[in-house]
């Protein structure tokens, strides 16, 4: 693959390339300044000493702010001219409409604080990296590749940097090319990687800061700090015209049930944000399915019971949205198959698989259509899930429901007319989309907020912009310490004993408590019943329509980092008040206040001692 090369272009993508994205106010111009926010600590202290003891030079570090010198405020000021930088960047994660951009706004802050900075793109992902194939950046390729898709500037290929030869080998790279900076774009396992490759360079006292940013279309990489993550708008967006477009044929037709399967790994983020957007008839979410333990069985029955329901409406259509991440949630199929990856690891053939599980698995497994059996074997991924992208799950579930509606066609109990379903996956077709404005200002920020952490020397940080809700020039920009967002998973190993695993940023499964389900939750009945679809049309760039959010983001209140400010000026106002020589009442009042509120925050914390790690 040539990467960086020039691009033949329509004139969208033309027009595209030329626009230049607005960036929030607190990164413009050159005086940016950083602000030393508090000490972090994790969100569950009984990881704390995990933590700690696997990251011990990265943990505990301070929240970082960046503000313009307009509104500083006892900052560490930083409007002299930076001196020159040299920082690497590569796609480590799976492509994700907007990652162009990111390197588009690092190349901006690096160039605009001096011009004698160098930005290196490694070529081909991790692969490049390991190997020191590497391009340089230059105006010519990010007027090329700006506001554009895929990952073509400088491709992937393998996403984890874990093994010790892999860690050894980007260390040896980053010393040999005397980088001060590398900046690594992907999703949770990607940003994982790069916290363990902060902590060995800070070991080894070496030169180069590991930078992180949040880019996937999957959307689970999330937490206090990170309020969206680089892609899901723009797929959410495309996939939700595709599934519209179905829902407006089926009602046309009246006689298809459409089963889509919408591509985002283990969490449901992008179905419930398409289902939000398009208002199928019915969508089932791997979280729903594990929080009910539902069995093939159960989702069977759920589907035929809607679809019998219709019927007697004179209904016939439908359209249903289903994640890909479904399998592994089912509890049946998700045995069957960590029964078979085991077996895979040992070296078992495809054609002995079967006959080497137990009793119940082989039964399940032999019951299988030929096809599902052959991509139920596929090798799993790097993070041992299944290719949940190969495994057709939209298929199964449509042979199941069209053999129990016969079933109940022949014993009397279903009366209306034939069952029949079409079946979709929508994932690649979103995944290499255009960006949208909102992914092309967010990555643009993301990259801009990477340089600034490098030039002020944090290591083992991910780039945050936050406020995202509001308009973009209200926007937040900083960064938090991979550390703060990671946590170590516990797994059962018979009763009473529990194995601890390594620190991680997990990814994040959809809230079934949070205001996006909910409001799903609240529609769904008129969904089934009414046909309610509606349809948010293709990706917009100007006028009506173009900043509009995804409605996961607009319908939550996350802005984490401004409400800890808050916090901390009204405690520094406090202090203002509450100062030698005030009355006792004052002092009573908020002694009072302060003691009841230590409290309560010491019942909802175990961490009674107030230590930062």
């Amino acid at each position: 693959m040539d990467f960086g090369a020039a691009l033949e272009m329509s004139c969208l993508q033309k027009q595209r390339s030329s626009c230049l994205p607005e960036l929030p106010h607190c990164l413009k111009g050159t005086d940016v300044e950083i602000e030393i926010g508090e000490a972090t600590t994790v969100s569950d202290p009984v990881d704390a000493q995990s933590i700690k003891r696997c990251f011990p030079l990265t943990c505990g570090q301070p929240l970082l702010h960046f503000v313009n010198s307009l509104s500083r405020t006892s900052i560490s000021s930083q409007r002299k001219e930076k001196p020159a930088l040299k920082v690497g960047v590569v796609f480590a994660g799976r492509q994700s409409p907007g990652g162009h951009n990111v390197v588009c706004g690092l190349y901006d802050a690096m160039k605009s604080h001096n011009a004698d900075s160098s930005l290196i793109g490694f070529c081909g992902g991790t692969t490049g990296l390991f190997a020191q194939s590497f391009l340089h950046i230059t105006e010519d390729v990010i007027a090329t590749y700006r506001n554009q898709g895929g990952f073509g500037m400088l491709g992937r290929t393998v996403d984890q940097i874990r093994t010790t030869q892999q860690v050894n080998a980007a260390l040896a790279a980053c010393q040999s090319l005397n980088l001060n900076g590398l900046v690594i774009i992907g999703g949770v396992t990607s940003n994982t990687d790069a916290a363990q490759l902060a902590e060995t360079f800070a070991e080894a006292n070496c030169l180069t800061k590991v930078i992180g940013v949040p880019v996937t279309i999957n959307g689970d990489l999330k937490n206090q700090f990170v309020e969206a993550n680089v892609g899901f708008d723009t797929v959410s967006k495309v996939n939700s015209e595709l599934v519209s477009n179905l829902c407006t044929d089926a009602l046309s037709a009246e006689k298809y049930y459409y089963f889509i399967r919408l591509m985002g790994r283990r969490a449901s983020h992008i179905t419930l944000e398409c289902a939000l957007q398009s208002h199928p008839n019915m969508v089932i979410l791997s979280e729903e399915v594990t929080a009910s333990k539902l069995t093939l069985f159960d989702i069977t029955k759920r589907i035929c019971d809607a679809v019998q329901a219709r019927a007697n409406q004179d209904k016939y259509h439908g359209v249903i949205l289903l994640p890909e991440g479904l399998i592994e949630s089912i509890p049946e199929a998700y045995a069957l198959l960590q029964d078979i990856h085991v077996l895979l690891k040992k070296g078992t053939q495809t054609d002995q698989i079967s006959t080497n599980l137990s009793p119940w698995a082989s039964a399940l497994f032999e019951s299988m259509p030929i096809f599902i059996k052959r991509q139920l074997l596929l090798s799993p991924e790097s993070d041992e899930s299944a290719q949940l992208s190969q495994i057709e799950t939209e298929k199964i579930l449509a042979q199941l429901v069209e053999t129990e509606m016969e079933k109940r066609t022949q014993n009397g109990t279903y009366k209306g007319k034939k069952f029949n379903a079409i079946c979709h996956f929508f994932g690649y077709q979103a995944r290499g989309s255009l960006p949208s404005k909102f992914d092309c200002e967010y990555a643009n920020a993301l990259g801009n907020a990477a340089y600034h952490l490098i030039s002020a020397g944090a290591n083992g940080y991910m780039a945050t912009v936050t406020n995202l809700k509001h308009d973009v020039s209200q926007w937040r920009a900083g960064g938090a310490p991979f550390t703060a967002m990671m946590t170590a998973q516990r797994i059962l190993r018979g009763p009473g004993s529990a194995l601890v695993g390594k620190p991680s940023i997990h990814p994040v499964a959809v809230e079934l408590k949070g205001k996006p389900y909910e409001l799903l939750l609240r529609d769904s009945e008129r969904f089934l019943m009414d046909d309610l679809y509606a349809n948010p049309g293709p990706i917009q760039y100007k006028g009506p329509g173009c900043d509009k959010k995804t409605i996961s983001l607009s319908v939550e209140d996350p802005d984490y980092m401004g409400r800890l400010k808050e916090l901390y000026a009204s405690l520094n106002k406090v202090k203002s008040i509450v100062k030698p020589g005030c009355s006792q009442e004052i002092l009573k009042v908020a002694l009072s206040s302060m003691t009841s509120m230590v409290d309560i925050l010491s019942v909802m914390s175990p961490d009674t001692n107030n230590k930062h790690l």
